[in-house]
Order: C-alpha cells, then sequence, then structure tokens
C-alpha cells in the first residue's frame, strides 16, 4: 500500500504552482458566472490574467465575519453558492449563525486524503465522534472515509458509557473527533476496565493537540495526527507521520496575509490564514479564515511535496475556539445584554488537565443570590458551550478593550 493518497501529493512544485494557477482561473471564471456574490465583487475581473500568486493577491477578500449579514440579505450561502440542488444535498450551522452547504459529491470536504495520511486504509471501520447535529463535522469525515473505503460508526459526541460499548463489540480500528473526547473515552474505558485496545490511529481536530497530550496517547499505543479544517472550506491542512507542520490540502490554494489586509506577509512572518477553495459548488475565494499561522521552509520528510503552515497560532481577532466550537465578542454582549446587572465582564479561556475551560469574569456592584446560575445558563445558549461564572468588584477588570482573554499556550 503506498503512503501517499495520490500522485498529486508528490507533484513537483513548480507544476503544482501551475496547474493550481489554471484551476484558479477556471475558478474565478466559474464563480463570476453562477455565484452571485462573486458576479458582483469580482465584476471586470479578467480571470484569465490570474496566472500567479501575486495576480491573486490583488483579489478583494471574502471575510467570515461577514458571512452572517451576507446570509441574512440572500439566504441560505449569501450568493455564495455556484449551484443548486440535487448537487447542493444538505444545509449545515455554525455559530453565528453562519450556514454551509453539503454537497452529493463523494468527498466534498476533502477528509480522505488526511485521513490515508493518518493510518486509515480501504476495510476499516472509523469511529466518528464529530457531531451529526447542526454541525457538518460528522459528515464531512464520513463523506471522506466513505470515498477512502472505509465504513463508518457515526458516533458523536457524549454518551461515554455508549461509546465504550462500541468499541468494545465492535473493535474499530481508529477514532476520528476531538483529542479532548478521545482522553475522556479512554481514562472511562481505563477506569472501568473495558478494553478499547483495537484503537491504533486517530485523527483529530477542532482543538488544539498539545505535545504532552500527543505523548499520552502514544503511551497507550495510539498514534494520533491532527488535521486544520473549517466548517465553510473542508480540510485545509494535515499533518503526515513526519509530525512537522500541517501539509497544505491538494485542492486549495492559501496565502499568509498581513492580519486586517490582504497583503501577504514576508517569508517565515505569522498571519492571517487566507484561503481560496477550488470546489466548484462553493467557491470562497481569498476567504479570510481569522485564524494566523507562518509556512514552514521546505518540503516534509514524508516525501509530499506541498506547502506546509505550522498549524493553528491563534486568532487575527479575539475569537476563541473552544472544544471544536468558535466563541465570539458579540456572543459575549449577547449574554451581557440579557443580564443588564453585569457592568463589565471578561471571558477567560485556559486549559486544565488538557481540557478547554471558560470563564466569564463580571463586573456586579451586587450579585443577588441564582444570578451566577442564570448567567451561566444564558452562557451555554448563546455559545453552545459550559463555563463558570467568576463574580469580581466592579474596576478589576483592565480596561484594554479586550473582551475574550485565551490563555491557552500556543503549541508550535
Amino acid at each position: 500500500m503506498s503512503d501517499f493518497y495520490d500522485s498529486q501529493e508528490t507533484r513537483e512544485p513548480a507544476l503544482r504552482e501551475a496547474e493550481q494557477m489554471l484551476a484558479l482561473a477556471r475558478q474565478v471564471a466559474h464563480a463570476q458566472q453562477k455565484a452571485p456574490a462573486y458576479a458582483k465583487l469580482l465584476a471586470g475581473i479578467d480571470a484569465t490574467s490570474l496566472n500567479s500568486r501575486a495576480a491573486l493577491a490583488k483579489l478583494p477578500l471574502t471575510r467570515k465575519e461577514a458571512l452572517v449579514e451576507q446570509q441574512r440579505q440572500a439566504p441560505p450561502f449569501g450568493g455564495l453558492a455556484a449551484v443548486q440542488a440535487p448537487e447542493l444535498n444538505r444545509v449545515f450551522a455554525s455559530p453565528g449563525p453562519i450556514y454551509e452547504p453539503g454537497s452529493s459529491r463523494p468527498d466534498f470536504w476533502r477528509f480522505a486524503r488526511a485521513l490515508h495520511a493518518a493510518g486509515f486504509r480501504s476495510g476499516q471501520l472509523l469511529h466518528n465522534c464529530f457531531a451529526y447535529h447542526f454541525t457538518p463535522a460528522g459528515a464531512m469525515v464520513e463523506s471522506g472515509a466513505h470515498a477512502l473505503g472505509c465504513t463508518v460508526f457515526p458516533a458523536g459526541p457524549g454518551q461515554l458509557d455508549g461509546q465504550l460499548q462500541v468499541i468494545a463489540d465492535l473493535r474499530p480500528a481508529g477514532y476520528v473527533g476531538t483529542p479532548s473526547f478521545l482522553k475522556m473515552i479512554i481514562e472511562k474505558g481505563e477506569e472501568n476496565g473495558i478494553a478499547i485496545d483495537s484503537l491504533r490511529q486517530a485523527l483529530v481536530s477542532g482543538e488544539a493537540l498539545p505535545a504532552t497530550l500527543r505523548q499520552w496517547f502514544e503511551q497507550r499505543g495510539l498514534q494520533v495526527l491532527q488535521c486544520y479544517a473549517t466548517a465553510d472550506l473542508g480540510v485545509i491542512a494535515y499533518e503526515s507521520s513526519a509530525r512537522e507542520g500541517l501539509i497544505i490540502d491538494e485542492g486549495v490554494i492559501v496565502e499568509i496575509v498581513r492580519p486586517g489586509t490582504g497583503d501577504p506577509v514576508a517569508e517565515g512572518e505569522v498571519g492571517e490564514v487566507v484561503v481560496t477553495n477550488l470546489a466548484p459548488e462553493y467557491p470562497l475565494i481569498r476567504f479570510a479564515t481569522g485564524d494566523l499561522s507562518v509556512f514552514l521552509p521546505g518540503v516534509s520528510p514524508c516525501g509530499r511535496t506541498n506547502l506546509r503552515i505550522r498549524g493553528w497560532l491563534g486568532r487575527a481577532d479575539q475569537t476563541a475556539k473552544v472544544r471544536g466550537m468558535f466563541v465570539r465578542p458579540t456572543q459575549v454582549a449577547q449574554v451581557l445584554q440579557r443580564h443588564p446587572q453585569i457592568s463589565k465582564a471578561r471571558l477567560v479561556i485556559d486549559r486544565i488537565d488538557e481540557n478547554d475551560r471558560m470563564r466569564l469574569h463580571c463586573e456586579c456592584a451586587g450579585a443577588e443570590a441564582g444570578l451566577d446560575v442564570a448567567i451561566a445558563t444564558s452562557l451555554r445558549e448563546v455559545c453552545n458551550l459550559r463555563g463558570e461564572v467568576v463574580f469580581v468588584s466592579v474596576g478589576h477588570l483592565v480596561n484594554d478593550g479586550k473582551v475574550i482573554d485565551d490563555l491557552r499556550p500556543v503549541e508550535t
């Protein structure tokens, strides 16, 4: 069996660049003709002139944070989708809300390549713990796994006892989901004496994979690799066995730009990840993710020749990702609107024992009984995540404009 999913992964870099620039020109022309928003945004652009990254960098950005209003004006996808049903066969939702399309085309989100790099092979059973409810994450993995020839158990998150029973009975070859939930499954299995040693590989995403946690998995005989994906774009980059950065997927073009602009940064400089998706159904062009990263020099020792990024290095804005879900300053504001007793608040995010923790620090002149429970309920309803509430005295929070303070260490 080959270490590579296909020959695209080992193309000469110059050949890949030339072929991707041709694909870029076709994609822009397609978007101009089929996606109403791009017909307007890219009016007057000669698609055939887009033959270099310098030419690409002159195109306007499409910003993720603008999608909510854009989709409100032109539901469901803000005029960015280029095909209709039956090609687009599902609609998903992410916090915002932002709506994303699902396609009937096999491996629409390009997960097969990342799964292959993580060690999954045709004929294996895959235990998929990404959610199938609202979010496209579960369907993303399943589509890629089927393209690879794998069978999928659609586990979703939660129900630890049930997860252990299924793994013990069906003995899947590997796991896909967040790393923190995999750790919870393993710890519960060890606590109850349930053997889940059939799991030998895992592909994780949605949150950071600290080196200490990867080592913890390895001590239990489990190889865990990661990928960088979003609900809008699918897989952007993935890790190989070399574990030296994340390799850019063959179906996207990635730029690193100076935050707040569309200008590419100097070589080796950290900036915002901007992605052009070459999928015809949802041709996102220069899509600014809000994530920070940096290109690594050279090529991967594994033999794949595409560009690499170091991985997720934080957010260009104050948006944070907690247990696989984005949390935005606007959501904190929504919580405060429900509770006028709060004069000021800051959401502090840290990590305890490899698990993400959210605490909403609230300045209140007087906190009546039960207010903390009410605020915590609002936080859960608005953000779809549980968090603690901490009351502090008026004037305690620093006056620096920060609404979300992410204290988790950045893995480099």
